[in-house]
């Protein structure tokens, strides 16, 4: 995981192809909710366009993330996520409950951030 900040904003990007590995998603839960509870950091984006295979556990570390964000009046969006992942948060009902953008630029123009 490589977390940059950009203007305030915080990107989180995902290096590994794959997220499915149990003891692996338990320490990216952690590691994400330092970003809430201990730095306070209220815009997230999570890109996902390294990422090819997730898990069940991983959504639910970005639902547990994204009650987290919303209890210090933040904002998690979702970027660059491919169309068969994709059709992981389109068949659990997850689309609606999280925002997404086709690219991490897309997602921090979304917070008023622009790369250039």
């Amino acid at each position: 995981m490589l977390i940059e900040d950009y203007a305030g904003v915080t990107v989180v990007t995902f290096t590994d192809s794959s997220i499915l590995d149990a003891a692996t998603i338990d320490q990216i839960g952690r590691d994400l909710y330092q970003l809430t509870d201990v730095q306070n950091k209220q815009k997230l984006v999570l890109d996902f366009s390294n990422v090819k295979f997730l898990s069940s556990h991983a959504l639910g570390v970005f639902m547990t993330l994204q009650r987290k964000s919303q209890a210090i009046k933040g904002t998690m969006v979702f970027a660059g996520i491919r169309k068969e992942l994709m059709k992981v948060f389109t068949l659990t009902g997850l689309d609606k409950l999280f925002k997404f953008y086709p690219s991490d630029s897309a997602a921090l123009e979304s917070f008023g951030v622009r790369l250039s």
